[in-house]
């Protein structure tokens, strides 16, 4: 078999994030995950007379759901990425998590609007998830091998803004040409193609079918190109990856720049998905906009995200990712005190505002574009960042500890909010924490290494396996 070549090794590692965008865009934030949480709604109005406890127990449902599937995760990433690293072998493990995802994710077409399957759909939804997230495990610990340390920046930064664009032109289709508004026309006044009926909201279920054909199609390239080391690590089993994990975790404790930045991504990166999924609940409660406008929004918080990742990427190689994940979360402070302080009537109770004024629709937009921009550099400088602290020996096993510390406080940032709204009686004020977990981050980035701790190692703090 001829040789295959740098190049294409690069691409077909960047397709992975072009084929596994979809789910997160589509069917976490701006097609699915609404249309569960519209389905959910009408179930429990017909289990309460209350309204408010309807929709608080249809939030409760989908956020239990993605509870659950961040706990799982939390606790299995680490020792599965310790046993692949053992025994050297990473592809298998893409494989089988391939076709639980599309499996998974095909069965959302069975969302019915009746919510005769509600539970079922949830499953499946967050079976697909964990499936997701545990790919992108085996696929990041690929990144090293890539190139040097300059160069992963770049690679990272380039991979992530292709995805971007993945879910720019993946939402674009289905608002265009398959998910229906209230009226059963798409964003563009068409019925849903190939003769979907529209009562049945069989334009929006065909998200779940829609994500798995996109996935399975362009993950052909990562499949054909992307190949692991011709010699695995060693061979081993359950017990030594125990060990190994063991001994990683007591590594990770020694290693000042490494521990701090876990905790520090933990924090920013739970404050970063708290402003994603609050994006269009908050448009809907405080600004009143529909679902197209929404749909809109998306579009331009894509757009702007894989245009600023990429150019992430590039100061990344030249700069480092330090000073891109510093930069991004001052920029997401200054957008979440916007969304604490707006209103339709006044923005930081000072400027007043007419009645109908745009200001804070275009206000914002502005705000969406630079969570999508700032989030999706912020996304590949952390990849990349990681890389700087990985063992080069051991790189699934610390993209599970990174996987870890993504999901081990999940829950903090959407408990916060909710507790903030609770005692202040306001939806933007309850956006005061995402602030203070940005703050924490930015602080314990100052005792990040800009360059890692490679020539930190030593065999007495860092034991090879």
């Amino acid at each position: 078999m001829a040789e295959i070549s740098l190049k294409k090794r690069i691409w077909g590692w960047m397709a992975f994030d072009w084929a596994t965008q979809p789910f997160y865009t589509l069917g976490l934030t701006f097609i699915f995950g609404p249309y569960f949480a519209a389905v959910s709604l009408g179930y429990f109005e017909t289990q309460t007379s209350d309204p408010d406890a309807a929709r608080a127990s249809s939030q409760a449902l989908w956020f239990w759901g993605s509870t659950i599937a961040g706990m799982f995760i939390a606790f299995t990433a680490p020792l599965i990425g310790a046993y692949a690293d053992s025994t050297g072998r990473r592809m298998p493990w893409i494989w089988m998590f391939t076709f639980i995802y599309v499996a998974m994710t095909a069965a959302l077409w069975w969302t019915l609007p009746d919510a005769s399957t509600l539970f079922l759909i949830l499953i499946a939804f967050n079976v697909a998830l964990i499936a997701a997230e545990f790919m992108l495990i085996f696929v990041n610990a690929i990144l090293p091998s890539l190139g040097d340390k300059e160069e992963v920046g770049r690679i990272s930064g380039n991979g992530a803004a292709l995805g971007y664009w993945g879910g720019v032109v993946s939402l674009f289709i289905m608002l265009c040409l398959l998910a229906e508004n209230e009226s059963g026309k798409t964003l563009i006044g068409l019925d849903p193609l190939f003769g979907l009926d529209a009562t049945a909201r069989e334009g929006t279920r065909s998200v779940g079918p829609f994500i798995a054909v996109w996935f399975a199609v362009f993950m052909i390239p990562f499949f054909l190109w992307v190949r692991e080391p011709r010699q695995a690590n060693r061979t081993g089993g359950v017990s030594e990856a125990f060990a190994d994990l063991k001994q990683s975790l007591k590594g990770a404790l020694k290693r000042r720049s490494l521990l701090n930045f876990l905790v520090s991504s933990m924090f920013y990166r739970d404050a970063l998905n708290a402003l994603y999924s609050a994006g269009g609940v908050y448009a809907t409660l405080i600004l009143g906009w529909s679902i197209i406008q929404i749909g809109v929004f998306g579009i331009v918080g894509a757009i702007t995200a894989a245009i600023a990742t990429q150019i992430g990427g590039i100061f990344d190689s030249r700069l480092g990712p330090k000073p891109i994940i510093k930069f991004c979360c001052f920029v997401l402070i200054g957008v979440t005190l916007v969304i604490v302080g707006m209103k339709r009537t006044s923005i930081f109770g000072i400027i007043a505002l007419p009645e109908g004024s745009a200001v804070p629709d275009i206000i914002f937009y502005v705000c969406g574009a630079a969570i999508g921009g700032a989030g999706g550099a912020i996304y590949a400088a952390s990849r990349s960042m990681m890389v700087r602290h990985t063992h080069p020996e051991r790189p699934t096993e610390a993209f599970g500890l990174f996987a870890l510390s993504g999901k081990a406080t999940a829950f903090l940032a959407p408990m916060m909010i909710a507790l903030f709204s609770t005692m202040t009686g306001s939806a933007q004020l309850g956006y005061i924490p995402v602030i203070a977990l940005f703050i924490l981050g930015l602080y314990l980035l100052r005792f990040v290494h800009p360059e890692g701790d490679h020539a930190q190692w030593s065999k007495s703090d860092v034991p090879l396996p």
